[in-house]
């Protein structure tokens, strides 16, 4: 299924790196539902920059199933047609600033709950709703957003981390499953991105000892990873799946 012909769920869409991922699937001529649970005001925004031909923003908080599901069905409503895409965006409120983070003797399992449900609940709840539509239309595309820290864990973001490496397992999981419906699963994992709402924390030296430390020399920025996104979703990966894609300028070559 050709871009243009695809309706996208971003999680998390209304702001940060979801916004950059609504702004690059749009402008390939994709519908999108911008999804937020806190971000109001930018996410109609942006659906009203966008057009309400193209775009809608809906309200959910996506650790909730029924909220998903009727944002899914409000979703149709608007564009006539089920959701054929999901971008599991969302992220549990997090600050991705390693001074502040507690170490392995303090941090507490309610921080790991918390980035578990947001992570992983949030894309199990989004990709079932989205499931039926998927089957009607004979294809699906789920794009979940991970981390390169499960493979380089630079910083004690215990729970994070943990949660988003637990989000690769259900990738695969899911794509082995979901092959028989055209549905195709990947994940594309960055690194610490400049600049967005979660990464705003971050000390100067850090973005610039990780440029150092790239081939590249420099940060990816949020529309550089919205690229990887749009790999995904397009008709080039369409014999792709159970594949983690990192995009981090080289920092980590797996």
């Amino acid at each position: 299924m050709q871009l243009a012909e695809q309706i996208v769920l971003i999680t998390g869409g209304g702001r940060g790196l979801g916004s950059s991922i609504v702004r690059t699937l749009a402008a390939e001529g994709a519908k999108v539902i911008i999804n937020y649970r806190t971000s109001h005001d930018s996410a109609h925004e942006l659906a009203s920059r966008t057009g309400p031909s193209q775009a809608v923003a809906l309200e959910a908080d996506v650790t909730d199933p029924e909220q998903v599901r009727i944002m899914l069905e409000h979703a149709r409503e608007h564009f006539g047609a089920p959701v054929t895409t999901v971008v599991n965006n969302a992220l549990a409120h997090f600050s991705f600033n390693g001074d502040a983070r507690p170490h392995a003797a303090e941090i507490g399992w309610d921080a790991f709950a918390a980035q578990f449900s947001g992570s992983v609940r949030g894309a199990l709840n989004t990709t079932q709703a989205a499931l039926p539509g998927m089957r009607e239309q004979g294809f699906g595309r789920v794009i979940n957003v991970g981390t390169n820290l499960f493979q380089n864990p630079v910083v004690p973001y215990h729970d994070y981390t943990a949660a988003k490496a637990a989000l690769l397992s259900l990738t695969r999981t899911l794509a082995k499953d979901l092959g028989q419906h055209n549905v195709t699963v990947n994940m594309v994992s960055g690194g610490l991105l400049r600049t967005t709402d979660a990464s705003a924390a971050t000390p100067e030296q850090v973005f610039d000892f990780i440029a150092s430390s790239t081939p590249l020399g420099r940060v990816t920025t949020p529309q550089e990873f919205a690229d990887a996104v749009l790999f995904f979703a397009s008709p080039w990966a369409r014999s792709v799946t159970g594949q983690n894609l990192v995009v981090d300028g080289g920092l980590v070559m797996d």
